[in-house]
């Protein structure tokens, strides 16, 4: 039986595809016409966190206790009294006090505190073409809502109009347009990250963002991601493209100058080349070895002049876990974001996805616990992102909480890209001169889309606060993809405040792992978290024997 149900009667949703642990389709189609539970949300906002048909209905929940190990067997704890983090300046009387008063705001840094609206992140978003085409979507929505995006690794290497002179750039106009988009509606919540791999470095990435935008971008080095064990990855149909990216160094694969593979794509057996970055770190042999090389790359990077810096890492085995966790101390890094198999990816090998790997749940356990252990011999731990198929509101509660006191944001790669997928087919149908222009793949809206109305104030519950945000001039230059951004993050932010109020806990920064509650003895051994019929049991026994 599929363990994640296709349809929810009660919120009207549903996926197209096998959905995975994060509600989302295995396969996300940008050009789908809905309705999982993210697609609708980017449209009606905090609506979708209750069941449908109000007032002529009533709903009830199966609340099976999964078995297995995952998210969904973590269990979030509610209490009938008290309350931690409402402090005075909220200016609520606690016996007022309600789930809007939750504070969801975050930060993280070492030295320079980067503030956030709410706790998430984008995933990077680097050189696959889906990002390029919906950057402005997923930038500006991002910039809005007042959390940090990522631009991934490889944009300069893959930009046809970048210039590349003595091994080194020298114009980057799709980089250039990708920060500056974000930077145009940047307000001091959230930040620009650009991430840097093998390529990146060779090229002097670091030196050109530094020269052209100083401290106004996070500056991230790749150790990998959840989704594949090799270097990053696109695939590419046109053969002199193919030939263009050899050239810039890339491995190319099939190699487009090969005799036999020129003669398949001419016969048309041959229809696409995929692009593979190199491998890092393949001179060093040891976990000392790459401590030190890691470590002098930073200092290099400070002295450089980059103040805030951070590391991506993957779902490799414990010992490159804990590597990464005491580098990233040692660096005095602003963030880690530690990425669990298999999350989200716009190219990998599937297979390699579905058995590389070590999954989020167990990963993020044991960072915890080895964060845990730096913290008690008086080490500084970095602030932590945990990633991997991460897409809700509950999933932020349990990653922060399991996480506490070290996680400070969630890293979600796919999920915030539907709003910008969705965003862009409608305003390609209501608005045909920008149809090309925003990627849109519809040629009239669906029934789902109807259903809401036939114009934009209409569709989407976040337009007229992004409205009110930046003026009625200014919203003819917001793509629509953007404000089907806030809907969601409203959706996220909304369902994360009542969460945290169920818990009695007003700031984020309250939450700790007795918020949570393990389904099975499986989640529990994994997590070190009490299985919920053990949980608070002595303390409930206290009051039967008092």
């Amino acid at each position: 039986m599929n363990q994640w149900p296709k349809q929810n009667d009660a919120l009207g949703t549903a996926n197209r595809g096998n959905p995975c642990e994060s509600g989302l389709c295995t396969l996300c189609l940008a050009n789908c016409k809905g309705r999982c539970e993210t697609w609708v949300s980017s449209l009606v906002g905090r609506k979708l966190l209750y069941p449908r048909e109000f007032g002529g209905s009533t709903s009830g929940s199966a609340n099976v206790c999964s078995e297995g190990a995952g998210y969904h067997a973590l269990r979030i704890q509610g209490y009938a009294y008290g309350a931690r983090g409402l402090t005075p300046d909220a200016g609520v009387a606690p016996a007022d006090s309600s789930f809007p008063q939750v504070d969801v705001t975050t930060s993280f840094g070492s030295e320079i505190e980067t503030q956030c609206r709410l706790p998430i992140m984008t995933g990077a978003l680097g050189s696959t073409f889906i990002a390029a085409k919906y950057w402005d979507s997923f930038a500006i929505g991002a910039a809005l809502c007042g959390f940090p995006i990522v631009i991934g690794e490889n944009v300069v290497g893959v930009d046809r109009e970048s210039v590349l002179e003595d091994g080194r750039i020298r114009t980057a106009p799709e980089l250039d347009r990708r920060i500056e988009t974000y930077l145009r509606y940047f307000d001091g919540h959230g930040a620009i990250i650009v991430q840097m791999n093998v390529e990146d470095t060779r090229n002097g990435v670091a030196r050109y963002i530094l020269d052209r935008y100083g401290d106004q971008v996070v500056l991230e080095l790749k150790w990998g991601q959840g989704a594949k064990d090799i270097g990053g990855e696109i695939q590419v149909e046109d053969l002199e493209y193919a030939r263009f990216l050899k050239d810039r160094g890339y491995i190319v694969d099939p190699d487009p100058c090969d005799e036999a593979a020129m003669a398949a794509y001419r016969q048309g057996a041959l229809r696409s080349f995929a692009r593979h970055s190199r491998l890092g770190a393949v001179d060093l042999g040891s976990s000392e070895a790459v401590a030190e090389d890691f470590l002098a790359a930073i200092a290099g990077l400070r002295r450089m002049g980059f103040k805030r810096l951070s590391l991506k890492t993957g779902a490799y085995g414990m010992e490159a876990l804990a590597l990464s966790i005491r580098c990233a101390a040692d660096a005095r890094l602003d963030l880690l974001t530690i990425d669990g198999a298999g999350g989200g990816t716009g190219m990998s090998p599937w297979n390699m996805m579905d058995h590389w790997g070590v999954p989020s749940l167990p990963l993020h356990s044991r960072a915890y616990e080895y964060c845990k252990i730096l913290a008690d011999r008086g080490v500084k731990v970095p602030d932590i992102s945990f990633a991997g198929g991460l897409a809700r509101e509950d999933h932020i509660f349990k990653a922060i909480a399991l996480g506490a006191p070290f996680v400070k944001l969630v890293c979600m790669g796919r999920a915030p890209m539907i709003a910008g997928f969705v965003g862009s087919n409608v305003e390609g149908v209501l608005r045909p001169e920008r149809r090309a222009a925003v990627n849109g793949q519809w040629d009239d809206l669906p029934a789902a889309i109807r259903e809401l109305g036939s114009t934009p104030e209409q569709i989407f519950a976040g337009w007229e606060t992004i409205k009110r945000k930046v003026g009625a001039d200014e919203m003819q230059h917001i793509p629509f993809g953007a404000v089907a951004m806030q809907g969601y993050a409203d959706k996220l932010a909304c369902g994360l405040q009542q969460f945290m109020a169920g818990a009695r806990k007003f700031r984020l920064s309250e939450l700790d792992r007795s918020d949570l509650m393990a389904a099975n003895q499986e989640t529990a051994r994994i997590t070190g978290l009490p299985e919920m019929l053990e949980a608070g049991h002595d303390r409930a026994l206290a009051i039967l024997t008092a």
